[in-house]
């Protein structure tokens, strides 16, 4: 089962390189704090604006050096169905516990066509949590779709960023108890579980780690009243982490942190002054910062 918080990772970069050596380091961090796993390689990660090789080359570092100490889902989606069997594919003979596969933006499949692609995808024999945010992809899995490519044993869950809760209870009654529900948006996380979610692939949790994962693991013990007092805390680094694409909020923190340099690539930008003023007060009231 994967459960808990899954921070979607960041990909840190040099002068315009990867950057290798921060990279196992924030590996070794999210483990001190607490993470559950580790998503390498989705948006969050820059994904639009890796060469092939560096999403490779981040994969399999992130799996190597974690070392079986953390669960691993790659990033491994694309619009086009032989380019996501080709990462899908890699990141099963990197070591990865599963992949995280996006419907296809831009080209807008039918619901016919998204059960193609997946299904298409499921032949590589890793299991694949279905990535479903209609807000960027312009394409939305209905239930029904999702139930009909839940009967496939290789396709396990997903990621929902639809931000409609009562499709959690509606998912959980298409597709059965143990198909996994993880949250992607990290303002309704708490409630997302209330609902039969068991987790979170978050954006705030690269630099909140150790908050995220408590939250989490209060919600999956029950106890909703002290994850409500950890949500409380998070709430307003969910909305400053978002006031611009939420990778350079991330990174801004991060590096606030002392964890990586704030560099992300164009056509994404470093953090406007009234976002930085806004990060800093809601890291603040976190306690990550005095």
């Amino acid at each position: 089962m994967l459960k808990g918080s899954f921070p979607a990772l960041v990909t840190p970069f040099k002068d315009g390189k990867v950057d290798v050596d921060a990279l196992k380091r924030l590996v070794d961090w999210h483990v001190d704090q607490g993470s559950q796993g580790l998503v390498p390689v989705g948006t969050t990660g820059e994904s639009p604006t890796l060469l092939h090789e560096e999403h490779e080359l981040v994969i399999k570092t992130v799996i190597d050096h974690a070392a079986g100490r953390l669960k691993i889902i790659a990033g491994s989606g694309s619009n086009n169905t032989i380019e996501a069997l080709h990462f899908t594919r890699f990141a099963k003979e990197a070591g990865a516990d599963a992949a995280l596969v996006v419907t296809p933006y831009y080209n807008k499949p039918t619901q016919n066509g998204l059960l193609a692609h997946f299904l298409a995808i499921a032949e590589v024999g890793l299991p694949i949590i279905i990535y479903n945010i209609p807000g960027r992809s312009a394409v939305d899995m209905a239930p029904a779709t999702m139930a009909e490519l839940a009967k496939h044993e290789m396709i396990i869950g997903v990621k929902d960023a639809t931000g409609d809760l009562a499709r959690v209870a509606w998912q959980r009654d298409l597709c059965g108890e143990d198909f996994i529900q993880l949250s992607g948006e990290d303002a309704t996380a708490h409630g997302f579980n209330a609902m039969g979610g068991v987790g979170c692939i978050s954006v705030t949790a690269n630099v909140a780690p150790k908050l995220c994962a408590e939250m989490q693991e209060a919600t999956l013990a029950g106890d909703y009243a002290k994850a409500l007092q950890l949500q409380d805390r998070l709430m307003p680094l969910h909305r400053a982490v978002f006031m611009e694409p939420g990778v350079s909020g991330a990174k801004y923190g991060m590096a606030k942190l002392g964890l990586i340099d704030e560099e992300v690539r164009l056509p994404l930008m470093p953090l406007a002054d009234e976002t930085r003023a806004a990060m800093d007060a809601a890291m603040t009231h976190a306690g990550l910062i005095n």
